[in-house]
């Protein structure tokens, strides 16, 4: 039987390449190498029947060259206010074995470096947006400021090729800072592209 399964919330990436990142257009990454913390806050949804309201995911990952050329490395973190039954969804979900478009994002990893259940923190107001991956320790977080366009406008891409989040424009942000480090996984840059977009996705 096929699962049954709706997501929609908001959606948020900070990456190491210059902004606008160059990968959703399927080019190279600016440093030849491009690594990235990709975060959804689901404002609503359900899989199979389990409500999957207000919790949270991180994806950490790293390509070693064009993202479009897979071999991602990567590490799922799940939100630790989820109950088992809602934890064993997202990672269904999450990990591209319910099909949608994160299954279309799971064919590009190839080495899946851990699955761990942690405090994760999103907040954003569409514009700009922080993301915080655990708490003791802290293992990463990003914090970014909208880019100022045209008469203080944020400006926006949209349709893009390598969308996180299809079907929206995602507003182009710099980070003040973004840091992540674990499971062979690391950087620590600032004033680098992030985007941040509603995003809502379905089962097939």
């Amino acid at each position: 039987m096929t699962d049954q399964w709706t997501l929609e919330g908001q959606y948020m990436e900070a990456c190491t390449c210059e902004v606008a990142c160059p990968c959703i257009m399927l080019n190279d990454p600016t440093e030849g190498t491009c690594t990235a913390v990709v975060a959804w806050h689901i404002e609503e949804g359900g899989f199979n029947g389990t409500a999957l309201d207000d919790l949270n995911v991180v994806v950490a990952l790293h390509t070693p060259g064009n993202m479009a050329d897979g071999d991602w490395k990567a590490a799922l973190y799940l939100d630790d206010r989820a109950s088992a039954e809602q934890q064993t969804a997202l990672g269904i979900i999450f990990g591209g074995e319910a099909g949608g478009h994160p299954a279309h994002l799971a064919e590009l990893i190839s080495d899946v470096r851990g699955v761990e259940t942690v405090p994760l923190t999103f907040e954003t107001d569409g514009k700009r947006g922080r993301i915080r991956i655990g708490e003791v320790g802290e293992i990463g977080c990003a914090d970014a400021e909208p880019v100022e366009g045209q008469n203080g406008a944020a400006p926006t891409v949209e349709d893009h090729p390598l969308a996180v989040a299809p079907g929206y424009p995602a507003v182009v942000a710099k980070t003040s800072r973004a840091h992540f480090d674990a499971h062979g996984i690391a950087f620590d840059v600032s004033g680098r592209n992030a985007l941040l977009s509603p995003f809502a996705y379905a089962g097939p």
